[in-house]
């Protein structure tokens, strides 16, 4: 009987098109995609028995509950809560582990939804899930324990690694990966943690409530931002960096113009810095409002991009393109 499974899932840099995994933003901005890349930053999920009751650990913090509902309500475990009882799963005890800041923007939480699936599907003994409807349970059981609509790109980092191109079209996603040079990636990317913790819910309802309502400056904002997810891919694919770096830094330029809180003086202060240092553009991650920046950058400028962002108080993320997928391991007694 299997007794115990580790799943790990990665974090993502959410390069272009973002918001736009929303349902259903994508759709009304027909060619809508989202580039996002994985890093090796680790989300970790270890999942094991236990004869009765349901407990939660990560970082110093412990949850208990003798059912799913109840470990639902708790502040620290909600997501696990909804997971064991959305998939009506037997008691057991889960440790959370992430190598992403709280608050980071990375899809940490995604990741670990995704991780926390998988790995009871395991050990229970259940049929694998396919990845569209993981990643859709993801997004689902998320939306349902914040009580807004959330997308689904993070939710396809963790399940696949690498680059991706996610197009939203009706029906379904289509999920592409982009041929990807890691090493070559990896040595213009720079990955800066802000110190400042985000909330990507209230921005994003923000958005969907104003582009739902019809306002024209909202809907002119996402097709930009639409329109440089395109060109980056296609940058990106045929592997001019220079000309991605400077789509990312202008994707950025239409979304900080999105809602109140995306852009804050914080976030402008390190990406000019950046700029300044030899970057060739970047953008915040996830919603904005703090969380972490991703920029691109000729490599021989990173150290000089680096030192300008650590000057002023940002923290280094080491992390690079992770190539491979979600990963489960069991441990049978």
């Amino acid at each position: 009987m299997t007794e115990r499974v580790t799943a790990r899932a990665w974090c993502r840099v959410d390069l272009a098109g973002g918001t736009l995994d929303i349902w259903p933003l994508g759709l009304l901005h027909p060619g809508a995609r989202t580039v996002n890349l994985a890093v090796d930053l680790p989300v970790t999920v270890e999942v094991a028995r236990r004869a009765r009751g349901y407990r939660v650990l990560q970082d110093s913090e412990v949850a208990e509950a003798d059912d799913p509902a109840a470990l639902a309500r708790h502040p620290g475990a909600a997501l696990a809560g909804a997971v064991a009882e959305a998939l009506e799963l037997p008691p057991f005890e889960a440790r959370f582990a992430s190598a992403s800041p709280r608050g980071g923007g990375l899809g940490a939480s995604s990741a670990l939804v995704v991780a926390l699936i998988a790995a009871a599907e395991e050990l229970f003994g259940r049929r694998r899930s396919e990845p569209e409807r993981l990643a859709a349970l993801g997004r689902d059981l998320e939306a349902r324990m914040m009580g807004l609509p959330t997308g689904v790109q993070d939710h396809w980092a963790a399940l696949l690694g690498g680059l991706l191109e996610i197009s939203y079209r009706p029906g379904g996603d289509a999920v592409r990966r982009l041929p990807l040079d890691a090493a070559e990636l990896g040595a213009s990317l720079v990955l800066a943690f802000t110190g400042q913790s985000h909330f990507s819910a209230g921005q994003n309802w923000q958005v969907i409530r104003r582009r739902l309502e019809g306002e024209e400056e909202v809907a002119g904002l996402l097709q930009g931002i639409a329109d440089a997810a395109s060109e980056l891919a296609a940058a990106l694919e045929a592997g001019e960096l220079a000309a991605a770096g400077r789509l990312v830094g202008r994707e950025w330029g239409f979304r900080r113009r999105l809602a109140e809180g995306v852009s804050t003086p914080r976030i402008e202060e390190l990406l000019e810095a950046a700029r300044a240092a030899g970057a060739w553009g970047g953008k915040a991650c996830g919603a904005g409002g703090g969380g972490s920046i991703a920029l691109l950058c000729p490599p021989d400028r990173r150290p000089a991009v680096t030192r300008a962002l650590a000057d002023r108080g940002a923290t280094l993320l080491d992390a690079r393109p992770a190539l491979d997928g979600l990963s489960v391991q069991a441990t049978t007694e």
